[in-house]
């Protein structure tokens, strides 16, 4: 059995090597580098799929929504496109760039890069945990999110944040960017690192703070760094408009 949830939209695009060669079930999400709507699917060899479809519905699962059907339709449809294919590439292009443009500026990646769409950026090397970073890049318009990596002694504290391309492809990013990207992502690293030599090593304490900075009253300083850096982000994503339809 093979889960491809984070890889399935690279699989469909010729990007990753397809486990249905060597599995009797491979289940995935649709929801990420497949960019379909939020949903579910399970393939399987003839032999297990009458089981599979009962255990399913009526067993575990109601009724199916009719929109998201539709929705996977669209889906898979795109994912068979010369366009999707070259979003696949792409993906993996600005994922490559965006982890050699941390790693040059000093930062350390598990694995050392990344052949997919994701990248962990390891966290510990700056005395710093995924969970403070994620926060700051939460409140600078930045969706990541913290994440576990070997060694950590608790899932509660991950050393790591989990970086991906995917979104950013679909509106236009290309490698070159990845640059500026990189920049802002250390800029939310500062200003965590700012924020944790005042508060200690405490999450709460550090929450706290920067929940505190944003009002009147609070630390200046930071409230000031975190509105030039979300301007920033601003500006950067605006460049990349939302598609309006996809070229079939």
């Amino acid at each position: 059995m093979t889960d491809m949830a984070h890889i399935s939209g690279l699989v469909a695009g010729g990007q990753a090597n397809s486990p249905f060669e060597y599995s009797h079930v491979v289940t995935s999400t649709t929801h990420k580098s497949l960019r379909g709507p939020r949903s579910g699917m399970i393939f399987s060899r003839k032999q297990f799929s009458e089981d599979i479809d009962f255990a399913v519905f009526p067993s575990l699962q109601g009724g199916p929504h009719n929109n998201v059907i539709a929705a996977l339709a669209v889906a898979f449809k795109e994912a068979d496109t010369e366009n999707f294919r070259q979003y696949a590439k792409l993906v993996r292009e600005n994922a490559k760039a965006l982890a050699e443009a941390l790693i040059s500026r000093g930062q350390r990646l598990a694995t050392g890069g990344t052949d997919n769409h994701l990248m962990l950026w390891d966290l510990r090397p700056e005395d710093m945990t995924g969970s403070k970073v994620d926060a700051v890049l939460e409140l600078v318009h930045i969706s990541a999110n913290k994440n576990s990596i070997v060694g950590d002694k608790s899932a509660i504290s991950p050393g790591g944040v989990r970086l991906g391309t995917p979104a950013m492809t679909t509106r236009g990013m290309r490698p070159e960017h990845c640059g500026l990207l990189a920049d802002l992502l250390m800029r939310a690293l500062k200003i965590a690192k700012t924020v944790q030599d005042k508060t200690g090593k405490k999450m709460a304490a550090f929450k706290e703070y920067l929940a505190l900075a944003q009002l009147e009253g609070g630390d200046a300083a930071i409230k000031a760094d975190l509105l030039s850096l979300r301007q920033e982000v601003k500006a950067f994503a605006t460049q990349f408009p939302f598609p309006s339809r996809f070229n079939r």
